[in-house]
This record gives C-alpha cells, sequence and structure tokens, in this order.
C-alpha cells in the first residue's frame, strides 16, 4: 500500500504534479463526434463554440477497420483548432482491445498539450485507472506536458458498479465518472436493447378498486437507473470528482430526453453525453439552473447572511442546510455565467424581477 503522502507525488520523473482539487469547468455536454469521419470533421469549428466539452470518439460507434483513422483524424483536427475555452476530451478504446496503447501513446505525445481529459471505457476497478494513470505520467515526462491530463472512467459492467467508489478514489487524475446504460444492461443480463432511457415494461401497478377487480389499474413507468446514477453520484462526490449521465440513444424523442437528463440533474449530475446536435441545447438548458431558483437561492442567501441560524421566507422555513442548497445553485450558475453571456443575463434579469418583489 502506498503511503497517502505519495498520492500527489508524480508517477514519473519529470511529469507534471497531480491535481489536489479537480478544477470545475462547465460541461454541461459532451459531444460525441467521430474524427475520422470527414462530415463531422467538417463541423468542428462551427460546433466546438456552442459545447463546453467536444469529445473525438476512438471506441463504439467507430468501425474496426477505422480505428486508425479515426486516431489520426483527432490527432489532425486538434492541431488545427483553436478550442477557446471548449474543453477537448476523448473516448479511448477499451483497456482490452488492441487499440487502447497505441490510442495513448499517439494522443498523449502528439497532442497532449490539446487534451483536457481521457475517457476510458468499461472501467472495472482501480486497477485499470492505476495502469492509465501510471502511463499517461511517462507519456506527459516524453512529451513535457506542463499539466496533468484527466481522467474520467466509464461505469459500464456489473464489475464496475460494484467497485464504482474504489474507483472514484484511484488516483488524483480522476475527473469524473460516466452511467453507460447499454453495455451495463448487456452486463447484467438486463432485458432491453434501448440506450438509457426507460422502458415501459418497467412499472408499478395501483391497487385494485375495492371489490371491482377488473376496473383498470393505473400504472407508472419506472426509471431502470436510479439505484446506479444515485450511487454513482455519491461515490463521485465522496471523492470530490463530477458525476455524468451517459448516453440517451432515442434521437428523435427529445422529451424523454429531456426528462432523463433533469433526473440526472436533480440527483447531483452536472452533465451528459450529447451524441446528436439536438441533444446540445437539451443538455444546456436542463444542466443550467433556471433564472427563478438561482434569484430564489440568491435571496436566502442574502437573508441568511452567514449561514446559521434560521429564516421565514415568503412562509418558507430557511436554515443552514437550505443555506448550504442554495449556494450549490447559485456557484453553478455563476460558473455557467461566466462562459455563458446568454445565461448570465438571465440570471441578471431573474435577479432585478426578484429583488423588485
Amino acid at each position: 500500500m502506498r503511503s497517502p503522502k505519495d498520492f500527489f507525488r508524480p508517477l514519473a520523473v519529470g511529469a507534471p504534479t497531480p491535481v489536489r482539487e479537480v478544477p470545475f469547468r462547465p460541461s454541461r455536454m459532451i459531444h460525441f463526434f467521430d474524427p475520422g469521419n470527414e462530415k463531422m470533421a467538417a463541423k468542428v469549428p462551427a460546433i466546438a463554440p456552442t459545447v463546453d466539452v467536444l469529445l473525438g470518439n476512438l471506441e463504439d460507434a467507430v468501425a474496426a477497420d477505422r480505428k486508425e483513422a479515426a486516431r489520426s483524424g483527432l490527432v489532425e483536427i486538434a492541431k488545427k483548432t483553436e478550442f477557446g475555452e471548449t474543453q477537448l476530451w476523448t473516448r479511448i478504446n477499451s483497456l482490452d482491445s488492441p487499440w487502447a496503447l497505441d490510442d495513448l501513446l499517439t494522443l498523449v505525445t502528439e497532442i497532449g498539450d490539446k487534451l483536457d481529459v481521457i475517457m476510458v471505457p468499461k472501467v472495472e476497478g482501480a486497477e485499470d485507472i492505476h495502469y492509465v494513470d501510471r502511463l499517461l505520467a511517462q507519456l506527459e515526462a516524453k512529451a513535457q506536458i506542463q499539466r496533468p491530463i484527466l481522467v474520467h472512467a466509464i461505469l459500464e459492467t456489473a464489475t464496475g458498479v460494484a467497485n464504482v467508489e474504489e474507483i472514484a478514489g484511484a488516483s488524483p487524475r480522476m475527473q469524473g465518472i460516466s452511467l453507460g446504460p447499454a453495455d451495463l444492461a448487456a452486463s447484467r443480463r438486463m432485458k432491453t436493447t434501448r440506450v438509457g432511457g426507460g422502458h415501459p415494461g418497467y412499472l408499478v401497478r395501483e391497487d385494485p378498486h375495492g371489490q371491482d377487480d377488473a376496473a383498470p389499474r393505473a400504472t407508472f413507468q419506472q426509471d431502470l437507473w436510479h439505484y446506479t446514477l444515485a450511487r454513482m453520484v455519491d461515490a463521485c462526490a465522496a471523492h470530490g470528482i463530477l458525476p455524468y449521465y451517459g448516453p440517451f440513444g432515442d434521437i428523435k424523442d427529445t422529451t424523454a430526453c429531456e426528462d432523463q437528463f433533469r433526473n440526472a440533474f436533480l440527483l447531483g449530475c452536472v452533465g451528459a453525453w450529447s451524441l446528436h446536435p439536438v441533444q446540445i441545447a437539451i443538455a444546456k438548458k436542463v444542466f443550467s439552473p433556471a433564472p427563478a431558483d438561482v434569484a430564489w437561492a440568491r435571496r436566502v442567501i442574502e437573508a441568511m447572511g452567514d449561514g446559521t441560524g434560521a429564516v421565514m421566507i415568503d412562509g418558507k422555513m430557511q436554515d443552514d442546510a437550505t443555506y448550504k442548497q442554495c449556494q450549490v445553485v447559485a456557484e453553478l450558475a455563476d460558473a455557467l455565467a461566466s462562459r455563458d453571456p446568454e445565461l448570465r443575463d438571465a440570471y441578471a434579469a431573474a435577479d432585478t424581477l426578484q429583488n423588485k418583489e
């Protein structure tokens, strides 16, 4: 066992010092694109300013005979594109694949100074993160990268869920974890072929109505992913990293996508994946606190002063617990407003309206 004192020491001579706290940067949507697809690659300069995170995908959805083209395409795109405040991430191939090692060797040495986060699929335990951690340190030293590239794990196997707490705390590089519902469903032998979202067969039914057992009984569809998502959020919060909902596969069902994203937001997630441009606006809307909620939060914070004691506002009791809840909302709004002028103006207008009332 390593000494806790060594946890924040570089794992290779010449590697950058690990971060002690994950920097919070807006990441409401992680927008996936195939860097080996020329049409998608051509759209990168236009899409980049509209998203918080742009992710060059090398894994699923990239055919085996196109893996190298996707990797080289990402290198080319990163070298010729200025991303501004938009983060550049990549999802490498799984660690048991023939491509993962070359993904890391190529990307870190060629464009390591541009990469913010490397997403690792099918993480099953701390040992997977330790392997990537050490290799990244060696490659960063070789390429003279000045700041550590962070690591993001995807939770998409039953073993990974069982070990989610140790995964979350495996390395100072850990930036966050995403739920990967499709692969997780296969790993668990769940009987669904959907990518995220609910299922009409997963429901509860109300009790019979008195003597008339034949009367129609209402049913309510349940969330297949609630347990896993909540456990993932707890693991992330306990280790100071960020939780994300993953993909919602039914691109046309924007209503259900928004519902699923909002459930994740309310549970504590900071963002979700977007697989199509239509989902960018949904994620931006859902993972940005509503202006009225932000105005209310700021009102409570102002009324509470140092955050101790209790006050009554509009007939509702506010104490130190609600003060902390309001700080979460207000701090997120401030972070998003610093990047999004439209959102900043909406929050300012809501504050003005709240003060008039």
